[in-house]
């Protein structure tokens, strides 16, 4: 698989991750974007030696978009503080089966993650493990679809949890299209499917919810759009963008530019 290079220099690379492709090299042994990323700059330099590859953060596997990577120690550390810091700008792009409160809003939770199911939920204050998390959103678009209303959405991101935008949108009755841990409509499809798998002659597809069973491949409704940050060495100020992709985005019109 061939690298879309957003931005490359002697310090940082920026990639688009396709919806399906893990970040990290993981259980599955699917071919991962660190592992492209080392392929694409050893195979552009003179060095035998393995290059560095440091993620600066971390798209979910089904989730699509930017992926910012630094290529030594020393600008790795300086683009982890400057995301730690709030000096890098997130904006997401999502398609949600619910409906917002309002137009415009910030969400403000505490999440926490259960290490043995992976999965991310929202706890009183004060829970012990429990981790602030933060968005701002801003509804851009509403549409009729053969299986229901959508509403797209565009989505800055505060700070970084675990699954935050889908664990949070879903907990404020907006979940994220395809999304099978928070979704309900998808996660009872995707069990239908799992039945459907155990039946004698079972096709593993969800009667009735068709386009509702949405794989890792074939994305959900959440996509990592645009980045700006000013470069950590010469200080150049980065913006980034990435035109989503995936079968939510394919069944709206999307908007033209966000500027």
């Amino acid at each position: 698989m061939k690298l879309d290079i957003l931005y490359e220099d002697k310090y940082l690379i920026a990639c688009i991750k396709p919806c399906g492709v893990p970040a990290q090299g993981d259980k599955t042994n699917d071919l991962d974007m660190v592992s492209l990323v080392r392929d694409h700059i050893f195979d552009n330099n003179d060095s035998d030696e393995e290059p560095y590859v440091a993620v600066i953060h971390r798209l979910d596997k089904p989730v699509g978009g930017i992926m910012l990577f630094a290529k030594d120690k020393d600008t790795a550390a300086k683009l982890s503080d400057m995301l730690q810091d709030n000096e890098i700008v997130k904006y997401y792009q999502a398609v949600i089966t619910g409906e917002l409160p309002d137009d415009f809003g910030t969400f403000e939770d505490y999440l926490l993650t259960d290490s043995k199911t992976g999965t991310t939920r929202v706890v009183p204050k004060g829970t012990k493990g429990a981790k602030i998390a933060k968005l701002s959103y801003e509804l851009l678009d509403e549409f009729e679809t053969d299986d229901g209303p959508l509403s797209y959405v565009l989505v800055e991101l505060l700070t970084g949890r675990h699954h935050q935008i889908r664990c949070q949108m879903a907990s404020h009755g907006a979940p994220i299209w395809g999304d099978q841990r928070y979704n309900p409509a998808f996660s009872k499809a995707k069990d239908q499917a799992k039945k459907g798998k155990n039946m004698k002659g079972g096709s593993g597809h969800a009667p009735g919810k068709k386009g509702r069973n949405a794989s890792d491949k074939a994305g959900i409704g959440l996509y990592f759009s645009r980045m700006e940050f000013d470069h950590p060495v010469t200080n150049e100020h980065i913006v980034l963008k990435a035109e989503p992709e995936g079968k939510a985005f394919q069944a709206i019109e999307l908007e033209e530019d966000f500027d």
